[in-house]
């Protein structure tokens, strides 16, 4: 949690423009692009020290989006660079959920939009009896994106919580570093996003594109955005989780934090183990939240019996959202696998074919799951008793068609605001 002290809440309306856009719509899909440099940052002891270096060092722009700040030692630190990488010129925008920065205090944007940072808060809403009430359809990506040259995209937020000094309740998680043709098309993705005019691709950009993609070699360091929104891109993440389980012909590893997926996922993963593939879940064991395990154990026998080995990660909680399949591909991103990721939420993973990036991401949550973790049993899977049974076999088989219903159900529009404090 938050160490600062609560004032007012910064993300209540105060004096606004009219709402600029709604992000995530995006008439664009992205390709496959060779010849990147990819690398796996593991936990906030990894990921803030190049973040931030890489904004220290910028030189033209900064493109900020993520899900929660807080105003602890991370939270400040990130605060003194963006305000110094404004007032030397370097054009900085932040774009912030309402949700998950909603205890950010007024002070904290106020010196932001002071220093001439263009500060946005996606879907802010006034609390009603002491409560938040914008629970769904959350800006949840973590991208920043320097100078069009260096991005980075994960599942960590600027808390610090990611950082193993903060105790047994330090998060376990991960982010990539892209350098490379990549980076065009994230940092073309975070400027729509951000709702910045004049950046449609021309013709000639569309074929530079084009021939990037035609061009791209095996193992040469291939990266891929993929993205979800509740537009055209609902299930583009899902999609690629889907094709590449259906291809898997060795092994397939998921490390993800919040696993309740629809049925069409689970039936690939349970194919994929009945075909002889090595399937391996890592999962929470030691939880944020009680409910995201008790969710995930209601999948264990369906899974068990099909050979799926389950792995609960019990020094921390576990955040990441990170899988590999065989020796080549990899993702890593904001996407869960569960209802709010896979039907509500705005989204971005990179997708990578890299040998190299494959094997170290394997390593690293092979020792998750062989030092850290406990290994489920099919004969002795959790189950409760006959009531918990019950609600368990209700719940699941509601949300197996949830990211269909959720596509019926009536929603206001999150938007994306400009801060205006007032700053008198």
């Amino acid at each position: 949690m938050s160490s600062a002290p609560l004032e007012k809440s910064a993300v209540e309306p105060m004096t606004v423009n009219p709402p600029i856009r709604e992000p995530g719509h995006v008439a664009v899909e992205y390709g496959w692009l060779g010849n990147n440099r990819v690398e796996l940052l593991e936990n906030g002891e990894e990921y803030f020290p190049r973040v931030f270096a890489a904004m220290r060092a910028a030189k033209s722009e900064i493109l900020l989006e993520t899900f929660i700040v807080f105003e602890d030692k991370v939270g400040q630190e990130l605060q003194e660079i963006l305000i110094d990488a404004a007032r030397r010129g370097v054009r900085t925008t932040v774009s912030l959920d309402g949700f998950g920065c909603g205890e950010l205090t007024t002070g904290y944007l106020a010196a932001l939009s002071e220093a001439g940072v263009h500060l946005q808060m996606f879907d802010p809403a006034p609390k009603h009896l002491g409560i938040r009430t914008n629970w769904f359809r959350r800006l949840h990506r973590k991208i920043v994106v320097v100078d069009g040259m260096i991005a980075f995209i994960g599942g960590i937020n600027f808390s610090g919580d990611h950082l193993l000094d903060f105790g047994p309740e330090a998060k376990q998680d991960y982010s990539v570093e892209v350098q490379g043709p990549a980076v065009a098309d994230i940092h073309h993705f975070a400027l729509l996003q951000s709702g910045r005019p004049g950046r449609a691709r021309f013709w000639w950009q569309r074929r530079r594109q084009r021939r990037a993609e035609m061009a791209v070699t095996d193992h040469d360091g291939q990266v891929r955005l993929v993205f979800r929104d509740n537009d055209q891109h609902n299930t583009d993440i899902e999609d690629v989780y889907l094709q590449v389980l259906r291809r898997a012909k060795r092994r397939v590893v998921i490390a993800n934090a919040y696993f309740f997926p629809g049925y069409r996922l689970l039936r690939e993963i349970r194919n994929a183990a009945r075909r002889g593939v090595d399937v391996r879940l890592i999962l929470q064991g030691q939880p944020d939240m009680l409910v995201a395990k008790l969710a995930a154990r209601m999948t264990y026998d369906y899974l068990l019996k099909a050979g799926v080995q389950i792995h609960e990660y019990c020094q921390r909680p576990l955040h990441g959202k990170v899988a590999l399949v065989d020796d080549e591909w990899s993702t890593v991103g904001s996407s869960n696998l569960d209802p709010l990721s896979l039907s509500l939420n705005l989204e971005a993973n990179v997708l990578i074919r890299d040998r190299a990036f494959n094997q170290e991401l394997f390593r690293r949550l092979e020792d998750l799951s062989q030092n850290h973790c406990k290994a489920m049993d099919a004969g002795k899977s959790p189950r409760g008793r006959i009531w918990h049974m019950t609600v368990g076999f209700l719940v699941f088989h509601f949300l197996r068609h949830f990211p269909a219903m959720a596509g019926w159900l009536p929603a206001h529009k999150p938007r994306l605001k400009p801060f205006r404090g007032d700053h008198s």
